[in-house]
């Protein structure tokens, strides 16, 4: 299936690795031009141009922080002002920080709020404008499985993802005669980096094998085993595309039927 997204222009938040470099690949895999961003500028780069290299588009690296105001609007600035055009927009950041509902800090919760709710709401008010000047625009948003139901330790990511959640849906409304469309993806358990080095963590404080966590972990999903990166890949690069032309302000699971919830 061709999804009509040769040529289009995608940013792509955290793209040098994991479920962002994930996103990137699929797209760039369809033809889509690429922005990435992330703060590691060396691994951004290297990123960049094993990309280029295996999908011959076009890839600007523009390292920054997401979570400061500055740094995306610089970050959109250059990728309408280096392609002419923006199309779509992945929004995808790092995780929040850890804490729990009773006692987290309000150095913590100003820090969950900048990375985890504002940094959607920015980047997609950035964005807006190019996408209504070229008549078309997709923006995916990257959450979580906390949005369907809790998840031990991360109250910061439940609530400010949920106001994500909200803001999209109302984005949505607002856009979707501008041929904009807004929906979010909800990862549960997938195989990045970040959670080989959790299992790792687990397995020196509990003296199991990594192994054995993960099939133990497993066992808990329905599917019977832990997700791939690319599967998340493939759902953001269908919502990105022109084949997507009646799905939005939705949020989608990609968790291996692990949430519980009916609805």
């Amino acid at each position: 299936m061709d999804l009509g997204l040769k040529g289009r222009v995608a940013i792509v938040g955290g793209g040098s690795q994991g479920l962002g470099r994930a996103c990137a690949d699929s797209l760039a895999q369809e033809g889509a031009n690429l922005v990435i961003c992330s703060r590691n500028a060396e691994v951004l780069d290297q990123a960049a141009g094993e990309i280029r290299a295996a999908s011959g588009v076009d890839v600007l690296a523009v390292a920054g922080d997401l979570s400061l105001l500055e740094d995306i609007q610089t970050l959109v600035k250059r990728a309408a002002g280096h392609f002419g055009r923006l199309d779509i927009l992945v929004n995808n950041s790092g995780g929040p920080p850890a804490g729990r509902a009773a006692d987290t800090t309000e150095a913590v919760w100003h820090q969950a709020i900048d990375m985890a709710l504002l940094f959607f709401i920015r980047m997609s008010r950035e964005a807006v404008p190019h996408m209504k000047r070229g008549g078309w625009g997709r923006i995916v948003n990257i959450l979580a499985s906390s949005v369907f139901q809790p998840i031990d330790n991360l109250v910061t990511s439940g609530v400010t993802r949920m106001g994500a959640v909200a803001y999209a849906k109302s984005l949505a409304d607002e856009v979707g005669r501008d041929n904009i469309l807004v929906n979010n993806v909800a990862p549960g358990y997938l195989l990045t980096g970040r959670m080989m080095h959790i299992f790792e963590t687990r397995s020196h404080e509990t003296g199991s094998s990594v192994e054995d966590l993960l099939q133990a972990h497993s066992a808990t999903i329905p599917v019977g085993r832990l997700g791939r990166p690319e599967e998340l890949g493939y759902l953001v690069a269908f919502l990105s595309s022109e084949k997507n032309s009646y799905t939005t302000g939705s949020t989608i699971l990609v968790d291996g039927g692990v949430v519980r919830s009916v609805m």
